[in-house]
């Protein structure tokens, strides 16, 4: 069970909820960056890197038995807030892209730099499947 938490007198906002109220059994997605399989990066670049971040967290959600629309809360680390401002559009896109249009409650926070050194981004996600 599943519902997104508005307080009435705010704005909707655009790619996220403020809140989500769920009950089940909660799956825990560790934090995943940009590269492959093999821990490889294919790509330096930010976009690039979040979609196979992305699809990295979407491989999690399916080895669990969950996909996004089990997702309630996201959490982004980025090296370069300004790029992931400026790029917000491209970003959008892959993320509706790999994701849908499942929005959780989300939060991004800019680091100094990541565990691994080419990482530009990294991304956890708290998905619930329910009862």
């Amino acid at each position: 069970m599943f519902k997104k938490l508005q307080p009435p007198e705010w704005e909707v906002p655009r790619g996220y909820a403020n809140g989500v109220l769920a009950r089940g059994t909660m799956l825990f997605v560790g934090g995943q960056i940009g590269w492959n399989a093999r821990q490889e990066f294919e790509s330096d670049d930010f976009v690039a890197q979040s979609r196979q971040a992305l699809q990295n967290v979407m491989v999690v959600l399916r080895v669990g038995g969950a996909g996004p629309e089990h997702m309630v809360r996201m959490t982004w680390y980025v090296v370069e807030r300004d790029e992931y401002v400026a790029r917000l559009k491209e970003l959008g896109s892959v993320y509706r892209e790999v994701m849908g249009k499942n929005f959780p409650a989300m939060t991004c926070i800019q680091v100094t730099a990541l565990m691994e050194e080419r990482a530009k981004v990294e991304i956890e996600v708290t998905a619930v499947l329910p009862d």
